[in-house]
Formats: structure tokens, C-alpha cells, sequence
């Protein structure tokens, strides 16, 4: 096991008090000032607040910053800097002059670019360059503007296997490789310092050492991963990680942004340069708006996936890939373990994207009667003919005289909106919502206000993960792990309701 130094990046000026700075856990080792961005802070007011070392950078408007004041000025800043601070960022293009490394040790130096590379030679060329000048670290960081363009920094590290050079993609697509990165051989891990609940491209410090397990890291023989337009929010590398580290299993859950699931699959998930590397994708979870695209990559598809036209898991079978949809198990379970009637009882399912049809097909094998209701009459129709079902609208919906409400939509996730008027579920009637968040989306909220049974998003990914991870590793991974990580309680589901912690 190796020990992964994580850099939390302060990316604005901190509040007065210092509470962020203060806050951070005790894994995070180096508290970055991004001085273009939260401008020159005391070190010693910082050093009140974290008891780790500081990183100075000035990132310039060049290389993606906010810095373009004169050279002379910048060189002043970076000097009075090293004064005090423990490490020093110079961009390679504009700081390695004569004058300013006189005055900055090698021990205090962090040698940087940032830019665009076109190959693997121009990216080695780069480090070179960089490589020229004695430091305690070299860094380079890449943009990728293309599926497949994140693969650089990573083979880099590969032909380097040197232990004082980070290098990783920047941006949505580049996301996993700063994950994969440390695995390579690359020393630090960069984190952004919390701040409120957005979502960005970059990792905050706290999914680092929650959802990855950093500071510590085994190595990375597999690769898994989501693969989506919107997987930044997704709880599932927590999950995944976090049985990987209890069953010391080899691999590694990331989130894959990509737009295009064709670019994806062509040139990440099947290309040579992570087998190369000896970390293969042996598997991918597919969410929106690709599980029908996802369709088309091979001929082992399950019948539940061909009925319904709908993946949400690909796994590597002696060669080839294997298509499946675990959407569907939240029905078993519902009925297994909720002890939820299905058999001639009627049932909604609201949403008819992929996971909508797949668990409408498993409602409807198991003897219920499904009606399919969409906003949009197009994928509505296009669902009622696939599945030989009836379609309703959406506007004017009414749950009255439905046993099972389903919401495959993504309605309650951030607009705190039902996809339907609550108070219309009759006496009896079950509620499955598979949106979650960090508190009961407005529809399970309403409906266990109303003393309904109501399964709630995160108990509907504890059940697919459990599933996927079994059809992914050929291993079975405890429920009580999992729950954990969710933070649902095993006593209240157990009693016919899922509440969060």
C-alpha cells in the first residue's frame, strides 16, 4: 500500500474565521493557495488553521489562470512567496529564470505546465524541458477536449515510472485520470477545498478520501467505471471502492464523463493504451443518456436488455463484453424483502428512458398490470409499442387506483418537485422513486408523510451495486458495508420504510 499526499486546493478567499481551512480532514497533508484566485493570504493566519504545509501557485492567464500582470511583478510575488511558504509552483514557460531559482531552492520547487500536447512526443518533449531544472516535483496537467485525449498524462507515467512527477487530464473528461494517476506512480492527488454543495469537474478533498480511499492506495490491476453526460453526483465509486478496499480486490470504480458513448467506447474503453498499462475497463455501469446505445456493442445481450432496448451494465466476458440491466432488481427486491405484492396488481411507471422500460418489463413478467406513463408522447409511444403496453401522459396524472407508483425520471433530484400530486396514492399503494439525494426526495418525503411504504434512491442503487458488483467481480460483497456507506438505516428498512441518517 502506498501513501498518496493529498493537496486541497483554495481556489477563493477563504472566510474570515478560516472555518474551510479549519475543517479539513486530517488526511489532506498540503493546503494549495491558488494566489490568482483567493489572492496572497498570510501564511501564518493559515498556519493557525492547518497544521500541514502550504503550496504556493500563481497560475497564469497562459496556462488556464487569472494571473497577466507583468513578469517582473509575477517574479516578485513568487520570491516573497517562498519566504514562507513550503513549496512553490514555477510554470516552466515563464519562471525558470536564472534570478528567481537563485532564490528559490530545489527542495522548495514544483515545476508546472499546463496546456494542450498533440502526441506522446510533444507531452515527453514538455517534461524534458521541465525535467531540466532540479525540483521536488514536476507536474504536468493536459487539456483533453477529446474522448481519448486524457490517455497522455497516463501513458507518460507509465513510460516515466518515476515517483516526483504528477501528471493527469484536465476538465470533465480528464476527471479519472487524476484517480488512476497516483497508481502510475505520480506522488500527489489534487483535491478542491469544500465549498457548498456544486458539482464540478474536479474532485473535492473529501470524495478524494471518501469515495476513492486516498491517502492510501493499493494497485490498480482493473478499471470500472459509470459511464454517463451527468456522473459527477454519483454515489456509486463510493460504493464500489469501498468493497474493493474490504475484499483487497485490485481495481478501481471512476466516473466517465463522456457525451458521445461511441468516442467512449472506441477510444477509452477499448483502446490499447490502459491494457498496456496493465489496468484494463473489465466493466462499466451505463446511465443517461446511453443505455440504448450501449445496446450496440455486442452480440450477448440478456433478454431483459433486448426486450426493453436498454443497458445499465457491460462486463468483459472471455473476450468479449457482455450486455445486462440491473434496473429491474429493485423489483425483486421490492418483492423479496419489502414483501411488496406484485402479481395482478396494477403498477405506474413514470419515465420511459432505458431504466423506465427495463423495470416496466420486469413488472410486467411478474404478473402486474403496467401502465407506462411519459411527458414526452414520442418515447412514450415508441415505449408502449416495444413493450406491448399501454401509454398515459404525464400531464394530468393521477396515482388513484395504481398498488405501485414507479419514478424512473430524474424529477426530484434537484428541483424539488414530485412528478405527480402525492396526495392522489391511494391507502395501500407503494411508492419506488430511483432518484436520490442527500435528504427523501420531495415524492418519498410525500408519501411517508402519508404513512405509504416507499423505497427510496438510495435503496434502489444499494440494490443494483450489490448486483453489479457480483456480475462485475464474480464476488459478493456484505449489505451492511454498503449500507453503511450510504448512511441508510437497516432497522427502519426492515420496518417498511428507508430513511437516511
Amino acid at each position: 500500500m502506498i501513501r498518496i499526499n493529498i493537496i486541497a486546493a483554495l481556489t477563493s478567499p477563504p472566510s474570515q474565521d478560516g472555518a474551510g481551512v479549519g475543517a479539513l480532514p486530517a488526511e489532506v497533508e498540503w493546503l494549495e493557495v491558488c494566489a490568482d484566485l483567493a489572492g496572497d493570504l498570510d501564511p501564518d493566519w493559515l498556519r493557525g488553521r492547518f497544521a500541514g504545509r502550504l503550496l504556493y501557485s500563481l497560475r497564469s492567464r497562459a496556462e488556464g489562470g487569472n494571473d497577466d500582470r507583468p513578469l517582473e511583478l509575477r517574479h516578485e510575488r513568487l520570491r516573497r512567496a517562498a519566504r514562507s511558504f513550503d513549496l512553490i509552483e514555477l510554470e516552466a514557460e515563464r519562471d525558470l529564470t536564472p534570478d528567481l531559482l537563485a532564490q528559490i531552492p530545489a527542495e522548495k520547487r514544483l515545476v508546472s505546465w499546463h496546456g494542450a500536447a498533440a502526441n506522446l512526443r510533444d507531452l515527453e518533449a514538455k517534461f524534458e524541458h521541465l525535467s531540466s531544472v532540479p525540483a521536488r516535483f514536476y507536474k504536468l496537467k493536459t487539456n483533453a477536449a477529446n474522448c481519448g485525449d486524457e490517455l497522455l498524462p497516463l501513458t507518460l507515467l507509465g513510460r516515466l515510472r518515476r515517483t516526483d512527477v504528477v501528471a493527469y487530464a484536465d476538465g470533465p473528461l480528464g476527471f479519472w485520470t487524476r484517480l488512476v494517476a497516483p497508481s502510475l506512480g505520480a506522488p500527489l492527488v489534487y483535491g478542491l477545498v469544500p465549498a457548498g454543495a456544486a458539482v464540478t469537474a474536479e474532485p473535492t478533498v473529501d470524495k478524494l478520501i471518501e469515495d476513492y480511499g486516498f491517502p492510501h492506495v493499493e494497485p490498480v490491476g482493473e478499471i470500472y467505471g459509470i459511464v454517463g453526460s451527468q456522473v459527477f453526483k454519483s454515489l456509486s465509486p463510493r460504493l464500489h471502492n469501498a468493497a474493493y478496499r474490504g475484499l483487497k480486490h485490485p481495481a478501481l470504480f471512476v466516473p466517465f464523463r463522456a457525451e458521445s458513448f461511441t468516442e467512449f467506447w472506441d477510444e477509452v474503453a477499448e483502446s490499447e493504451v490502459l491494457k498496456s498499462l496493465k489496468m484494463p475497463v473489465k466493466g462499466l455501469t451505463v446511465t443517461s443518456p446511453h443505455k440504448e446505445t450501449a445496446l450496440l456493442t455486442t452480440r450477448k445481450v440478456s433478454p431483459m436488455s433486448r426486450r426493453a432496448e436498454s443497458v445499465n451494465i457491460l462486463v468483459r466476458d472471455n473476450g468479449s463484453w457482455r450486455a445486462d440491466t440491473t434496473d429491474p432488481e429493485v423489483v425483486f427486491m421490492a418483492s423479496r424483502e419489502r414483501r411488496v405484492r406484485v402479481k395482478q396488481r396494477r403498477a405506474a411507471v413514470i419515465g420511459c428512458g432505458g431504466a423506465g422500460r427495463a423495470i416496466a418489463t420486469a413488472l410486467d413478467q411478474s404478473g402486474a398490470g403496467v401502465t407506462l406513463v411519459n411527458r414526452g408522447p414520442e418515447r412514450g409511444h415508441y415505449a408502449s409499442r416495444l413493450l406491448d403496453l399501454p401509454y398515459a401522459p404525464l400531464q394530468g396524472f393521477s396515482a388513484r387506483g395504481y398498488d405501485i407508483v414507479v419514478n424512473a425520471t430524474p424529477v426530484g433530484r434537484d428541483d424539488g418537485a414530485a412528478p405527480f400530486r402525492v396526495e392522489t396514492l391511494d391507502r395501500d399503494s407503494v411508492v419506488i422513486d430511483l432518484v436520490y439525494g442527500c435528504e427523501p426526495t420531495p415524492l418519498v418525503a410525500g408519501a411517508l408523510a402519508l404513512d405509504r411504504v416507499a423505497v427510496d434512491g438510495r435503496e434502489v442503487l444499494l440494490t443494483q451495486v450489490l448486483r453489479q458488483f457480483q456480475m462485475m467481480t464474480g464476488r459478493d460483497v456484505p449489505a451492511h458495508l454498503m449500507r453503511e456507506k450510504l448512511g441508510i438505516e437497516e432497522e427502519v428498512m426492515n420496518a417498511g420504510q428507508c430513511r437516511l441518517r
